[in-house]
């Protein structure tokens, strides 16, 4: 069985998703068989695309998406399973199905909800917990701005306290014109992880067309992830 990786944040809305198409991208592009679950979905209508099918999509044919719930509220997904009268994900739920896919796909991944301690049930299980069942590595995907290096390091010290594996941190959507506090971060990064800068997607990436987004898919993740990107000369360019 091949080890399931999961893809967590520093917060909501930092591009999770425009990097797990980025990873399924790339890892189809070498001709592994790719599947991304989503744990719990949230404030998404029935029939819309959530997570999952927004990442297949960017990624190209061949990428699988499976979702394990749906939340109609725009909540963490405890909450939104409470409030929805609907049962909730729990960590068990998630490593058994990540398991299970595991045994199908070269590549599972495993897109959370929020950040890495946003609760998925009512008894406090989080995605942390998910992964620490499979033993599973965690990339965590990060914003460029003032106030992200706290949120890294908070994030880094809580998942090295339940002795998961950090692969590294990706920059969910760097700007187009990065101001100080964005360029002096890159270089501060991988210390507040304590685990490699493996990548920087662009600002606007998940508008692109899909062929397009998979013709520069590469440009954004380092080798580690399947890309060519390169954190020295990355960095560099904004010194």
């Amino acid at each position: 069985m091949h080890s399931p990786l999961f893809v967590t944040g520093t917060n909501t809305d930092i591009g999770k998703t425009v990097v797990t198409a980025a990873l399924a991208s790339l890892a189809r592009a070498h001709g592994r068989r790719v599947c991304v679950l989503k744990p719990a979905q949230t404030g998404v209508a029935p029939g819309e695309d959530g997570d999952a099918q927004v990442a297949v999509r960017l990624a190209g044919p061949g990428v699988a998406a499976v979702e394990l719930a749906r939340f109609p509220e725009p909540l963490a997904p405890a909450t939104a399973a409470r409030r929805a009268g609907l049962a909730p994900v729990t960590p068990r739920g998630v490593a058994d199905a990540a398991a299970e896919l595991a045994t199908e796909y070269d590549l599972v991944l495993v897109e959370g909800a929020g950040g890495l301690l946003v609760r998925l049930d009512d008894e406090g299980g989080t995605l942390a917990d998910a992964a620490r069942l499979l033993d599973a590595p965690v990339l965590v995907v990060a914003a460029p701005a003032l106030g992200t290096l706290n949120c890294v390091q908070l994030t880094g010290e809580a998942l090295r306290a339940r002795e998961l594996r950090t692969l590294g941190v990706v920059i969910g959507s760097w700007p187009r014109e990065p101001g100080l506090a964005e360029r002096c971060n890159v270089d501060e990064l991988a210390e507040m992880a304590g685990a490699p800068l493996l990548g920087a997607v662009p600002e606007g990436a998940g508008r692109l067309a899909p062929v397009r987004f998979q013709a520069r898919a590469a440009e954004w993740l380092a080798p580690e992830l399947g890309g060519a990107w390169d954190a020295q000369a990355f960095a560099a360019s904004w010194r």
